[in-house]
């Protein structure tokens, strides 16, 4: 699925974010391309490794030492308030200069996997939302308070007023999440990006933050960025999706095709994985597959072979990860995108 230039938000080509080691250079995203569309939610799927989070950072320039962009581009297509639009490649802004600190949190801003390792313990949920309004947002303390206390409201925290002078330990584990959430949006960015962010909490309390998010897009108009390696979440909220594979894109296209017409063998041996539990599909928001699940057979993948980029030759990684190396190509690693976004 193409996208019109209208409706990019961010497109990204050629992406390489390698980290030098003394042993070699591990390619942790290694020209990697896919476009996020504004006011959809694109989920980037793959098993842990494979370069989900590493993405990520790299659009936030947040990646961790001795981590470094090496080539591509990653262009912002960044709205004025004049409705005017210029198009900012991220991977060229300096880090730690004043244009990126003033788009990360601002237009763009990220939810963490875990709440309780992102939110800082030694203050309050209050005073850590009121610092991010204040930070890009011309408010007074009192101003900034009262949109902290709104904001925990919208996203379903009881007694908000009180609960804004909590401590990050004294709440329960999805109303940290919650908390973030509340922090995502404080500056009503173009783009959310959440890594993993029903990882840490029950089954049910992952339906409720994936309702909420749903939600919030509909009201803020955002674009969603979501890392996870659970089908069921994708099935649930994608629009659009990409698979990685050792710091690739194997595939990309609608969460139909991905879904009902996988071409490639890892997607393939993903969807295989997932455990049996019937066969039941629907169609959801913008009529895309919803909550599918599979009577798969044994998955292609071996737990036991080299689960994520390394820095051995690109002809040994792919053969010792996929039993399909034939089909993927010289050495088993992906050849370029079956379908494009």
């Amino acid at each position: 699925m193409n996208s019109s230039p209208i409706d990019t938000l961010i497109d990204i080509q050629g992406l390489k974010t390698h980290f030098p080691l003394d042993e070699g250079t591990v390619k942790a995203v290694d020209g990697v391309d896919f476009t996020i569309r504004r006011n959809r939610t694109l989920c980037v799927v793959g098993e842990s490794g494979c370069g989900k989070s590493i993405t990520a950072r790299s659009i936030l320039q947040i990646v961790d030492k001795p981590g470094l962009i090496v080539e591509g581009s990653i262009r912002y297509h960044r709205r004025r308030d004049g409705g005017s639009e210029e198009v900012v490649d991220l991977a060229q802004l300096d880090p730690y200069g004043p244009e990126m600190r003033d788009i990360r949190g601002k237009e763009i801003s990220m939810i963490f996997q875990e709440p309780m390792t992102s939110l800082s313990p030694v203050h309050t949920i209050g005073k850590q939302i009121t610092e991010t309004i204040r930070l890009h947002m011309p408010l007074s303390k009192q101003e900034a308070k009262a949109r902290a206390i709104e904001l925990l409201r919208r996203v379903g925290i009881p007694q908000p007023d009180k609960r804004i002078d909590d401590y990050p330990f004294q709440l329960s584990g999805g109303m940290r999440q919650r908390a973030m959430i509340a922090m995502a949006l404080s500056c009503n960015p173009s783009l959310v990006i959440a890594d993993e962010p029903t990882t840490a909490v029950d089954v049910t309390t992952q339906a409720q933050i994936l309702e909420l998010m749903a939600e919030l897009q509909e009201e803020y108009g955002m674009a969603i960025m979501l890392i996870t390696h659970d089908l069921g979440v994708v099935a649930e909220t994608a629009d659009d999706v990409v698979v990685m594979y050792l710091g690739t894109v194997a595939e990309r296209g609608s969460v139909e095709q991905i879904f009902f017409e996988p071409k490639h063998p890892y997607t393939k041996a993903l969807l295989r994985s997932i455990p049996a539990a019937g066969a039941q599909v629907s169609r959801g928001h913008h009529g895309q597959a919803h909550r599918h699940s599979w009577h798969g057979a044994r998955s292609l993948l071996d737990p036991h072979r080299l689960s994520v980029p390394s820095p051995l030759p690109s002809n040994d990684q792919g053969r010792l990860r996929c039993e399909d190396a034939a089909v993927l190509g010289t050495g088993g690693r992906p050849q370029g995108p079956l379908r494009a976004v």
